[in-house]
């Protein structure tokens, strides 16, 4: 049988831990498969001949990336879709009841009406940067969290807890080891990390950050970078309502990244130290004026990659 047709297919696939939910739009064939190696291999030999002009799966964080690696593999375009976006195009469509056909069928029409740009994985070594990004900072944050509990717990359970902060920077030291070893293995990583890391307040971890998760950083303009990292303030107004802008979307943990980074940055470089300054005394909030200054950081970290230059004060004057 000749499953493919004059009409574009789309496919939506609903992900679960333990199966994946697929609809085929508009011949409105269903089928589940399990989410592991053998069950992924049987739904793509199912989706092949179909010839689909996209196969739209939800970013739920680490369930569908097997999926979505078969299918790069295969050649199949693959879009990894922001949950949130499918959640507003059902309440659009007035969408409310729910189960796995029906999820699977809504990402499907929601590719289909959209038409979402098929998503680019990058390349194994920066996933793996991004990756060892992300479990450093998920270890610093229950390292923090185990300290507060050192200073509130009674001392006699204090030896419960100091075994667990000495692991946990013991593994905070070997990731960073493993990100020095990844960028060390590329050149190209290793001209972006000089030229990232001669800002005075940018440091390692936030180069491994810009670098993995941000490579189109120097490729685009100062805007969309802004925009990219989402500090870039969104005007909230509607008739007479002038509401106040703030960010909103961007990668969250490049920005939180860059946010920290700008604490130390505001301690020893000179050039956001004013800046800051210049922006409290005007009457900006605290919050608002970092954030215009992680803004300002980005600018200038995107035109250093793209002109490829290291850091100097009069860059700052961009």
């Amino acid at each position: 049988m000749n499953t493919a047709s004059n009409q574009n297919i789309y496919i939506g696939v609903d992900t679960g831990k333990a199966q994946l939910d697929i609809y085929v739009r508009p011949t409105a064939h269903f089928f589940s498969v399990p989410n592991t190696d053998k069950g992924i291999k049987d739904a793509l030999k199912i989706i092949k001949p179909y010839q689909p002009e996209r196969i739209i799966i939800e970013a739920t964080g680490r369930l569908e990336m097997p999926f979505v690696l078969a299918c790069i593999e295969a050649n199949l375009p693959i879009v990894r879709a922001n949950p949130v976006h499918i959640k507003r195009f059902a309440g659009a469509i007035g969408r409310r009841a729910k189960d796995d056909r029906l999820d699977a069928e809504l990402i499907a029409h929601y590719g289909d009406a959209i038409k979402p740009e098929i998503t680019i994985i990058k390349a194994e070594n920066i996933r793996l940067m991004s990756d060892l990004v992300i479990r450093r900072n998920q270890l610093l944050s229950m390292q923090t969290m185990e300290k507060n509990r050192l200073q509130i717990l009674p001392k006699t359970l204090h030896s419960t807890i100091k075994p667990m902060l000495t692991a946990m920077k013991n593994q905070i030291t070997n990731i960073e080891q493993k990100l020095v070893k990844l960028i060390e293995a590329c050149p190209e990583y290793q001209t972006k990390n000089t030229l990232l890391q001669s800002v005075p307040g940018i440091g390692s971890i936030a180069a491994a950050s810009i670098i993995s998760n941000v490579p189109e950083l120097g490729y685009i303009t100062n805007k969309q970078a802004a925009s990219l990292i989402g500090v870039a303030p969104v005007t909230k107004e509607s008739g007479r309502y002038k509401g106040k802008r703030v960010i909103q979307g961007g990668r969250a943990q490049v920005r939180t990244v860059l946010y920290m980074a700008m604490m130390s940055a505001m301690q020893c470089n000179p050039v956001f130290k004013a800046t800051y300054a210049r922006l409290v005394a005007a009457g900006k909030p605290k919050k608002v004026a970092i954030i215009a200054c992680v803004r300002k950081m980005v600018v200038i970290l995107s035109s250093m990659l793209r002109d490829g230059v290291m850091w100097d004060k009069n860059i700052a004057k961009i």
